[in-house]
């Protein structure tokens, strides 16, 4: 029993591994292009050339490993829909809306938002600087799945209650320096609780 018990935890933490993922070949060119032709739709009209550009920017020297996203986000006054639709003018309201409708899709994809916090002061801070409301670390598996999961969610439907939320933002791709984040280590370990947790019951 306890050899079984082993060889099923292995066997699941093999599968987390598997699609956690986190080194991959790099993307070719003909996906990239591929993909760019057929980006854009879920984004705001004014606002779709800046997003191309900014897509070829981080595409550019893929190496396929995992990166983290840093963004900043300020929220709006009050949410700005469009006419015609009953959501209301909460921002936060509406941010969430696009929260809950993109899980999925970066859980899909072996992503995760690894860290959400919200702004709870100031301290050194430039003249001129931005106000960000939050701040949100999201660990992306490859910029290939990255791009799965922005085809996946580039539609009106949710992207409709991002910009509805938000004023401003700025998002730029990091890779940890020293991170005391360590999600396949915490797995394991839940994993090995799991397993010593089982044999005593069993025992």
């Amino acid at each position: 029993m306890t050899l079984l018990l082993v060889v099923a935890l292995a066997a699941i933490y093999a599968l987390f591994l598997l699609w956690y993922g986190g080194s991959a070949k790099p993307l070719r060119q003909d996906e990239i292009d591929g993909f760019m032709n057929a980006f854009g739709s879920g984004y705001r009209e004014a606002d779709e050339q800046a997003a191309l550009d900014d897509m070829r920017a981080l595409l550019a020297n893929d190496d396929g490993r995992e990166f983290v996203m840093h963004n900043l986000v300020r929220h709006r006054p009050k949410a700005l829909y469009p006419p015609g639709l009953g959501f209301g003018d909460d921002a936060r309201a509406a941010d969430q809306r696009y929260g809950k409708a993109i899980v999925w899709p970066l859980l899909r994809y072996g992503n995760l938002p690894i860290f959400i916090a919200r702004r709870c002061g100031d301290f050194i801070e430039p003249e001129g600087a931005d106000h960000w409301h939050y701040v949100a670390l999201v660990r992306y598996r490859s910029r290939r799945d990255f791009l799965r999961f922005v085809a996946k969610t580039d539609s009106r439907d949710i992207f409709i209650h991002k910009w509805a939320a938000i004023e401003k933002t700025h998002v730029f791709p990091v890779r940890p320096i020293v991170s005391l984040v360590f999600v396949r280590g915490a797995v394991a370990a839940l994993l090995a609780l799991l397993g010593f947790a089982l044999h005593a019951l069993l025992s």
